[in-house]
């Protein structure tokens, strides 16, 4: 998995992002009002975060395999970068309109941002260095 140093810069971001939405998956499928500030009041709404949960785990899954399988590494750092950019703009977006959240939300926000520029970074880096080989 991670067995040389240039594994471990590809890979450690799939590692971290792996550690932390495995968790928040669960949380957010099974109990999302023990750690933020939630109320789900409807089946909808509890429907609605079982099928984040399930995103979340599914694209987990994908990254597990970049890990892995060669084959699904450049899926899984892609998948990884548009999956924590995704989240860290939209929560910058909401900051702008909605306020401050709590700050489970505001530390989970810079983190999906560095994991996602990492991710923009390692993409380029191994880009460059198969054009340079």
């Amino acid at each position: 998995m991670l067995k040389t140093k240039r594994d471990f810069i590809t890979k450690i971001h799939l590692v971290v992002s792996i550690a932390v939405v495995i968790p928040i998956a669960i949380v957010y499928g099974f109990c999302p009002d023990s750690q933020f500030d939630i109320q789900l009041n409807t089946i909808d709404e509890h429907n609605a975060f079982k099928a984040i949960m399930g995103l979340y785990l599914g694209f987990s899954a994908l990254w597990i395999l970049g890990l892995f399988k060669k084959d699904y590494l450049k899926l899984a750092l892609v998948s990884n970068m548009i999956f924590m950019l995704g989240l860290g703009f939209g929560r910058v977006l909401s900051l702008l309109i909605d306020g401050i959240p709590t700050s489970g939300y505001v530390f989970g926000t810079l983190g999906e941002l560095v994991l996602g520029f990492y991710g923009l970074w390692v993409l380029k880096s191994r880009d460059q260095s198969t054009t340079n080989t």
